[in-house]
């Protein structure tokens, strides 16, 4: 696409880059097909083809409005078009170029900015979050239909991590709200590792991994989180972990863009290349291992959301199936399997109705098998499905780990 950016915009620190990636596109409109956003409104606007548009407009000087906010915000930034495009248009970081420069030129409404203000000092802070959730937990009966919705139905309990020490050792992310909405999650991925010879070595100076700023016009305050991640891990890294373990998908492709976020940072660029290069997605650790090891085996009957973060930003789509596959779980099929559920980080919060629709449209393909659970991989899309209130929704390991064999458990 022909691109001339105007003279402020050569002065963006990311200017070669939009430019770059905006003279990739050769306007084919094939993005559109798998749009969620595109699918649900048939607003040219509201598919990628149409926002790449209005950013080329905005960074060659044309005038900004909420209008264009507005259909920038729509998008869910699942990146299913990064996965359909023929020409490789690397979107998601020229719709982050774009949003900046549009969230800088349109003021925000005052509930807006408090909104987004107060997610980004609610979500990303367990120390804040934990006991507004528990208060909200004793709260239930008289809160909001709307609010009860953000609540799980059922918490399974976190049962006790394994201590013995392996020579394999890895790192985890333990993540922002996944410890109060599913506890057990991260125990039982350490339960699994353990059965495999692998230890997790806790890094309790790691905390958010950024998204949730980077996302909500704060994208520097993201940058710190991921700084302040590095400097975190990096210690253990240096002594031989072989690995930064994600349980939810949504984290593990903010962390595994640091290298590319942080590459103009002489302090960081290295070291941030080197993050990305060991996260790794919880399934790609077992799709390396003897799974008999598990001594698992179950006949459940699920169907698997793939979220879109680990298919369609981490490639790694079919990978958690195989896992489930070979550990004897009966997967029903799932049409149209590359859609979003419409969780999207807080896109349920900032853009409930059109959440919504996704989220029942997900569930509808979901339970067309009639699984009796419904499976996933990034705590975001487990709770906002199962806030649709109809077949149960868990993490994937949680199901793997309650297969394995007890009496071989230590």
């Amino acid at each position: 696409m022909q691109t001339t950016l105007s003279e402020n915009a050569k002065r963006l620190p990311r200017a070669e880059e939009a430019e770059s990636i905006l003279r990739t596109c050769v306007h084919c409109g094939f993005c559109n097909a798998t749009c969620p956003t595109y699918q649900l409104l048939g607003d040219e606007l509201d598919g990628p083809r149409g926002r790449i548009y209005l950013i080329k407009q905005v960074l060659e000087g044309n005038e900004v409005t909420a209008k264009t906010q507005q259909h920038l915000d729509r998008c869910l930034s699942c990146r299913n078009c990064e996965t359909t495009c023929p020409s490789g248009v690397d979107y998601h970081n020229l719709l982050d170029i774009g949003r900046a420069v549009v969230d800088e030129a349109v003021p925000r409404s005052a509930g807006q900015r408090l909104l987004r203000q107060g997610l980004r000092a609610l979500v990303p802070n367990p120390v804040v979050f934990k006991p507004l959730f528990r208060i909200g937990e004793s709260l239930r009966p008289m809160l909001p239909q709307s609010v009860q919705l953000k609540l799980p139905r059922r918490i399974t309990p976190a049962k006790p991590r394994p201590t013995r020490q392996h020579a394999r050792r890895v790192l985890m992310l333990e993540g922002c709200v996944q410890p109060s909405l599913s506890p057990n999650t991260n125990a039982a991925t350490a339960r699994v590792l353990d059965r495999l010879g692998i230890s997790i070595t806790p890094i309790s100076q790691a905390g958010c991994c950024g998204a949730v700023d980077y996302h909500l016009d704060a994208q520097q305050t993201g940058l710190e989180r991921a700084r302040r991640n590095i400097d975190a891990w990096w210690p253990a890294i240096e002594s031989g972990a072989e690995a930064i373990v994600q349980t939810a998908s949504g984290c593990g492709a903010f962390v595994k863009d640091y290298g590319h976020l942080l590459k103009d940072d002489a302090a960081y660029a290295t070291k941030a290349a080197r993050v990305s290069a060991l996260s790794k997605d919880l399934v790609e650790i077992l799709l390396a291992e003897p799974l008999e090891k598990l001594g698992a085996h179950s006949d459940l009957r699920l169907a698997f959301h793939c979220p879109c973060t680990l298919q369609h930003a981490l490639k790694l789509g079919g990978a958690v199936e195989s896992v489930l596959s070979r550990l004897g779980f009966h997967l029903t099929a799932v049409p149209d399997s590359h859609l979003c559920c419409g969780s999207a980080g807080t896109y349920s919060i900032t853009q409930p109705a059109l959440s919504q629709q996704l989220r029942d449209n997900r569930m509808n393909a979901l339970e067309s098998g009639q699984p009796q659970v419904i499976a996933t991989a990034n705590i975001g899309c487990q709770t906002h499905l199962d806030s649709a209130g109809r077949t149960p929704v868990r993490h994937w390991i949680e199901l793997v780990e309650e297969s394995m064999n007890p009496q071989e458990s230590p």
